[in-house]
């Protein structure tokens, strides 16, 4: 029985860490950007580049002038090299793109990940500056 509530606890403490302040899941898009990322498949050692888009969503405008960006590039398992660890967004039809330039290191799906942290206008006067998982895969090939 206390096996049960102990479990019960864990479950309600994980639930409540998977949710942000207003309840949604933490996994959820933003609601001011549709992020479009596509996994990519890359020669081993040949470099490549991932687009990424982060289109404003109705009611939202890109915050131009903002430092956008998308930072701290990494590999799960080290499968993958990116020229850079941050990479700047240019802006094309009031949406955000990144053209992160990577290698794969060794054969096979490589998880990737980073975090766009980017700028939104809503309306006239609100604003924000916001961080957004980038998750995708990187699949080496010989």
């Amino acid at each position: 029985m206390a096996l049960l509530r102990t479990l019960a606890m864990l479950a309600a403490i994980c639930s409540t860490l998977a949710t942000d302040g207003s309840g949604r899941a933490a996994a959820e898009e933003p609601a001011a950007y549709r992020v479009e990322v596509s996994d990519v498949s890359a020669r081993v050692g040949q470099p490549q580049v991932m687009l990424a888009t982060l289109r404003a969503r109705e009611g939202y405008r890109v915050l131009k002038g903002y430092n956008n960006r998308v930072i701290r590039l990494s590999s799960l398992d080290d499968g993958v090299a990116f020229d850079s660890k941050v990479v700047p967004a240019s802006l094309q039809d009031d949406s955000l793109v990144f053209a992160v330039g990577l290698r794969a290191t060794k054969p096979g799906k490589h998880p990737i990940n980073g975090v766009f942290r980017v700028g939104y206008i809503k309306g006239d006067s609100e604003f924000a500056m916001v961080s957004i998982r980038l998750i995708a895969n990187v699949t080496g090939i010989e």
